[in-house]
């Protein structure tokens, strides 16, 4: 397990980089899907469980090149930006590798978007082909479209999906319209837009290549032994990257099923997919796995033909993790670090690590790629054991931000390291523990205080199923400590008196709660992340 070092003089630095025997894929993505249509054109590539559709290799390949070939012939054309809206379901895996077939650059937007902020990604991003959904809850996905759609001239056609429009579309692959190849690719061409959730301003479109992000989803693959025997059961949103690069490329490019188990997610709807389509690996951020585990009839669910999946997106609770291993016959679950303008997986637990690196840290870095911990102020790497920024460097970061070289320069260093804005510390066998955010970290009265380390204590205690811990202003202080709680049962919650009493005499005075919030549940992003700034702005009066 541990890391072998380059000499054994001297404090070690915290940097360290991936050594490996399988090289990177040089393919595009849709030479790759070729590659897969070609060793496995029998074998299941997708299911939808909710509408029953199934495809195989083949199938699948065919699909996508008729997608291509309508969207040619719809004058869409390499370097356009081809706009994506929607919530999880078959056609949107189509459009990923469509779009990737032709050179055009798919723009993932939130589902969660609203009128003001979809408008700005489809002027920023300069979309002139848009694929939405109908509608998903509370979303009128067409009304939105057509309440903004006056103020973006280069915006030429949209197409629903479940809508007539869809099948029109597709009429318009002809025999001739299919006669030509398609344009020669390079891998390192870009292929995908994602707009990053900032906390403050406008969201920065992070640009991917094929290159990017076809070898980022398949080492992750390549970490946890994906083969073309396995079924991934995939309930995170294909918008961000943890479905689209972690499952759908990680899955193709081994020949793996992705098996959707819902449109967005649903706790019951994705144990029953697992059940039935007998998945291998599942996917979720921590909040999507507690959910799964507090469902009433969770304990019914046959789950036994998992072995492996992917827990990442926020820190993992040991205490979840522990569960997820023991109740869900998860053994091989692994823990991903990443961010979106890294493709996203930088860091990653391996199979064969023990608990104790499966639950305390995020891992160690991948093959070919570069981590170190410097000092945020200095630059300056700092010694292994003490922390700093997390900083990464190779193939998976992204080519820049979208039409934004000033912001690109401010998260990309001259040596070509992307800041990730992380505390970090690296132990001396290479693996990493994530501290915090810089943003995040609490200083009460000269002292930082990390709300990991807090959290991580608080869910050891019985009446606590999930919390989370923010920084709130303090006249005296300059902030205090305020404990979110959503509480195991809700009949029966947790007093702060409680839990200062639990924590009294295991963590230091200054970290202790002096103020607890109880929750029916989190703001969140569609991207399963907590939203602590909104956690702070309604909480911190």
């Amino acid at each position: 397990m541990t890391v072998p070092t380059p000499y054994d003089h001297g404090p070690q630095a915290s940097y360290t980089h991936g050594t490996g025997t399988t090289p990177l894929l040089g393919d595009t993505i849709g030479a790759n899907l070729d590659r897969a249509v070609a060793a496995w054109p029998d074998r299941e590539a997708l299911v939808d469980v909710e509408s029953g559709r199934r495809w195989t290799y083949a199938e699948f390949g065919a699909d996508v090149d008729r997608l291509a070939y309508a969207l040619r012939a719809s004058g869409v054309a390499k370097g356009d930006r081809v706009g994506i809206w929607a919530v999880n379901r078959p056609e949107w895996m189509l459009v990923q590798y469509a779009t990737a077939r032709l050179g055009a650059i798919m723009v993932n937007i939130n589902p969660a978007y609203r009128t003001h902020e979809v408008a700005y990604v489809l002027g920023q991003a300069g979309v002139s082909f848009l694929f939405a959904s109908l509608r998903h809850k509370t979303s009128d996905y067409r009304a939105m479209v057509e309440e903004v759609r006056a103020g973006l001239p280069g915006l030429r056609e949209t197409v629903y999906f479940g809508d007539p429009g869809w099948e029109a579309l597709l009429a318009r692959a002809t025999p001739e319209a299919s006669a030509e190849p398609f344009e020669e690719l390079s891998c390192d061409d870009p292929v995908n837009i994602q707009y990053t959730s900032g906390t403050t301003g406008f969201p920065k479109g992070a640009t991917l290549s094929h290159h990017n992000i076809l070898n980022n989803g398949y080492f992750v693959g390549e970490m946890i032994a994906y083969t073309e025997q396995d079924r991934i059961c995939v309930p995170v949103p294909f918008y961000h990257c943890f479905g689209m690069v972690m499952g759908n490329l990680a899955a193709t490019s081994h020949g793996a099923c992705v098996v959707i188990p819902a449109p967005s997610f649903d706790p019951e709807a994705t144990l029953e997919a697992v059940q039935r389509e007998r998945c291998t690996s599942l996917y979720g951020v921590p909040t999507m796995f507690i959910a799964e585990l507090s469902l009433p009839g969770f304990a019914e669910f046959d789950l036994s033909s998992l072995r492996t999946g992917i827990m990442a997106g926020s820190p993992c609770p040991v205490e979840v993790m522990k569960r997820v291993v023991a109740e869900m016959h998860m053994e091989q679950v692994s823990i991903c670090y990443g961010m979106t303008e890294t493709s996203p997986v930088s860091l990653q637990t391996r199979i064969e690590d023990d608990l104790e690196h499966r639950t305390a840290t995020v891992g160690r870095v991948l093959p070919h790629l570069e981590v170190k911990i410097v000092d945020p102020a200095t630059g300056v790497t700092r010694p292994r054991g003490t922390e700093g920024e997390l900083c990464t460097r190779g193939y998976s970061v992204m080519l820049g931000y979208w039409n934004e070289p000033g912001k690109t320069a401010e998260a990309i260093d001259a040596g070509r390291w992307m800041h990730t804005g992380d505390l970090a510390v690296m132990r001396e066998d290479g693996y990493v523990e994530i501290v915090g955010r810089i943003k995040d970290m609490i200083i009460r009265g000269g002292e930082n205080i990390y709300p990991r380390e807090i959290e991580e204590f608080l869910y050891a205690h019985p009446k606590i199923r999930d919390v989370q811990v923010v920084g709130v202003p303090h006249e005296r202080y300059g902030e205090e400590v305020l404990a979110c709680v959503i509480p195991s049962d809700p009949a029966q919650p947790p007093t702060l008196q409680e839990l200062q009493a639990f924590c009294a005499g295991r963590l230091a005075h200054y970290k202790i709660p002096s103020r607890l919030r109880l929750l029916d549940s989190f703001p969140m992003t569609v991207s399963g992340k907590v939203r602590k700034v909104e956690l702070r702005e309604a909480y911190g009066t």
